[in-house]
């Protein structure tokens, strides 16, 4: 039976697991709904071309890409911006700004798998589009910041750069932006002196390589005080003096709003996809090392797509991630108790009438089985006790000659007879 292995990389989520998906993403979508984001759904299969234009080299090399009976070039989505931006610069491109969408699925990318990595993985997406002001990048911490706080994990942080610090540099010494977007690359993997050496390579001043290897080594939990050093730092780069203020208008204005988080500034920090051009972040926990999410803003996308040129910022937390998180720090699911019923039929004569009660509870919106292997009622309550089951509905033909039934309560292990018209009202009586 070894073929039918689940493909490397790829996951089945029993029960209890995808319930913990579900409930995140449960989560995700209320926030979405509260902070006024509109769901969207989008096809897993996208155009290659698309997917590719701005997203990296390293996720280019690692997309599931194929030709399609059509002879068209294809690929699995891996990761939901560049779904977002050509649906604003396609179907929503007269729609009022800002742009506030959600959505949520399985993404796909050709990684080894590892802890907290897999070729399919789950994320939600927030994106706000049409504003370039700061309170746009500030609602996107917020809500993240929200997300995470519902979620019920702690000691949690964010790690906050700015795109802008390192391209003004670059852009200002003449450096192309493919070269830049390779430079950005190796500064992702933390592979630094390899950035450097290939800055070095690009004809930069020695002032450039000078700049570059401070602003690698400004980070902190200060944010005041590092990007006061930082904007020290680039002085001499008209750009990258712009994106440190850019931050510390963000951040102040995050603080001002009082929404607290601790954080940690990386001046240098960069993420792998081409396309962000402004505040870039992600999420983590002492127990994980791997980001939990991220995200940042990106100005120019949509107007690659052929849109109007439109500012925008968004995050996508994820969500089996989270749910890694939430295991670690042992955060219990805030699921609240409601009633689940199994009905049990002392003899197969009545079997339909179980199955008649069953119809009238979920009416009521109980959840309700109905016992189907023919057990016995010893053993069926026994099953009923296993499934979780609140109550069990025992349906015998003494109490059915007077409208009544037999409701157990499976915790309290007591059981009485009740009118079957009065049923659901005596069982959300119980757990009420």
């Amino acid at each position: 039976m070894s073929q039918f292995k689940t493909v490397r990389g790829m996951r089945d989520f029993l029960p209890k697991d995808a319930e913990k998906i579900r409930y995140v993403e449960k989560i995700a979508r209320e926030l979405a709904h509260l902070y006024g984001y509109e769901e969207v759904i989008t096809p897993v299969v996208e155009h290659y071309d698309l997917l590719s234009a701005k997203s990296g080299e390293e996720i280019r090399e690692r997309m599931y890409a194929f030709s399609d009976m059509g002879g068209r070039r294809v690929a699995l989505r891996p990761e939901f911006t560049a779904s977002i931006a050509r649906l604003i610069a396609t179907k929503m491109r007269n729609a009022p700004k800002p742009m506030k969408l959600f959505c949520a699925g399985s993404l796909y990318r050709y990684d080894e798998p590892q802890y907290g990595r897999f070729r399919e993985f789950w994320q939600a997406n927030y994106e706000l589009m049409g504003s370039s002001e700061p309170e746009a990048d500030m609602e996107i911490l917020t809500l993240t910041n929200d997300l995470i706080g519902r979620l019920g994990l702690r000691r949690y942080w964010f790690k906050i750069g700015h795109m802008g610090i390192l391209r003004g540099i670059l852009s200002q010494e003449g450096v192309a932006e493919g070269q830049q977007n390779l430079i950005m690359q190796l500064l992702d993997k933390k592979r630094w002196d390899e950035a450097l050496t290939l800055a070095r390579e690009s004809n930069v001043s020695q002032n450039c390589i000078a700049t570059l290897k401070k602003i690698l080594e400004t980070k902190g939990k200060d944010a005041s005080q590092v990007l006061k050093t930082a904007k020290r730092v680039v002085a001499d780069y008209d750009d990258a003096v712009a994106a440190v203020e850019n931050l510390r208008e963000i951040l102040e204005l995050t603080a001002e709003g009082n929404v607290k988080f601790e954080t940690l500034v990386e001046t240098g920090f960069a993420r792998g996809f081409e396309y962000y051009t402004g505040i870039i972040f992600e999420l983590y926990v002492p127990e994980i090392e791997i980001a939990l999410g991220g995200g940042g803003r990106y100005d120019k996308l949509i107007e690659l797509f052929g849109g109007e040129p439109t500012p925008a910022v968004g995050v996508a937390p994820g969500i089996d991630r989270l749910v890694l998180a939430m295991d670690k720090q042992k955060v219990s699911l805030k699921i609240s108790e409601e009633s689940k019923v199994m009905i049990i039929p002392v003899d197969e004569k009545l079997r339909t009438k179980a199955v008649e009660l069953s119809l009238t509870l979920r009416k009521a919106k109980i959840p309700v089985e109905v016992e189907l292997m023919g057990r016995k009622v010893s053993k069926a309550l026994s099953d009923a006790d296993r499934r979780g089951a609140t109550h069990a509905v025992i349906v015998g033909p003494e109490e059915l000659k007077e409208g009544k039934v037999v409701l157990r309560d499976m915790k309290k292990r007591e059981q009485r007879p009740v009118e079957i018209k009065t049923l659901s009202k005596e069982i959300l009586k119980d757990t009420s």
